[in-house]
């Protein structure tokens, strides 16, 4: 739900940054609720594999997206000159927050690959996920590196905020990365839905005649709810940096950890069980302390920021 809440702050921010320049100046708070409806509408399609398709666009208009971000970013001309290279100690809370907002793909995974046509394909050295998330990581350190290097420290939440305002190459990606995050919406709510509905009130409400009505009101409220919050905190960067820290260290990290160690507690031993063991427990502790330190900063910061 908390990739959702930053969804929407996402895509009220670009299409306001292009919006703001042709029209009268709005808040972000209206253009999130321009795109309310259509929320709510995307977030009623039940079946995952007719979101795939939608999946498949977002990407590729990701990929050209990200091009051209790359051209504006290269033009400007990338220079270690008054950067720093290494950042205050205070900001890795927020560091790793943000790392594990970008990384992590918890709720999805295991839905993703219940729905894939040969599961199996999803694992292993040169399976779908770790293919995925090797470009994913090499595409972020570019991006991440290069964007700090062009930009400094006036590098907004999203590189795209920094692009040139009144250039339209510039406004049709703003434009386009929007659309791009509204079309995957409904994939990163499909793992709240499935639980709220499938997993608690849908086997509730079997006999109900009006269970279809009740199962679109449930997936209505949960996108009312991403609003919600999301109309509470529109500083994007802030609030992946506490989403990330409060929930994916936990959800990421730590329960990963003490789930493995549970169900191989008797079933391994010798070496291979205190090596796990370790491992499991660096693991845990790691994302404890990523889930305090990481939520503390970031609330001060939005503390900070809105006071």
């Amino acid at each position: 739900m908390g990739i959702c809440c930053v969804y929407v702050v996402f895509i009220a921010a670009n299409v306001q940054s292009v919006a703001n320049i042709h029209i009268k100046e709005m808040g972000i708070e209206i253009y999130m609720l321009i795109f309310l409806i259509p929320l709510i509408l995307i977030n009623w399609i039940k079946d995952l594999k007719r979101l795939a398709p939608f999946s498949t666009a977002a990407n590729a208009i990701t990929l050209v997206s990200f091009g051209i971000i790359l051209y504006y970013v290269i033009t400007e001309k990338p220079s270690f000159d008054n950067k720093e290279l290494v950042g205050k100690a205070e900001n890795i809370p927020l560091f790793l927050g943000t790392v594990l907002f970008s990384l992590e793909a918890i709720g999805v995974i295991m839905p993703l690959e219940n729905e894939m046509k040969t599961p199996k394909a999803f694992g292993g050295p040169l399976g779908v996920l770790n293919i995925g998330m090797g470009t994913i990581v090499f595409l972020y350190l570019g991006m991440g590196l290069l964007g700090y290097l062009t930009y400094g420290h006036a590098v907004e939440g999203t590189i795209t905020l920094n692009l040139p305002k009144e250039d339209v190459l510039a406004q049709v990606v703003k434009v386009s990365l929007a659309l791009a995050i509204f079309i995957t919406y409904g994939l990163q709510c499909y793992v709240a839905v499935d639980i709220t509905w499938n997993g608690y009130l849908g086997p509730k409400l079997e006999k109900n005649s009006k269970k279809v009505l009740w199962e679109y009101v449930t997936r209505t409220v949960l996108v009312l709810i991403t609003f919600g919050i999301a109309v509470l905190v529109p500083a994007l960067d802030l609030f992946i940096s506490l989403f990330g820290a409060f929930c994916l260290s936990a959800l990421g990290i730590a329960i990963p950890a003490a789930i493995e160690t549970c169900t191989y507690w008797y079933s391994r031993s010798g070496a291979s069980f205190y090596i796990m063991l370790i491992k499991n427990l660096a693991l845990i502790i790691f994302g404890i302390c990523g889930l305090f330190a990481g939520t503390y900063s970031s609330l001060r910061d939005i503390i900070k920021e809105f006071s």
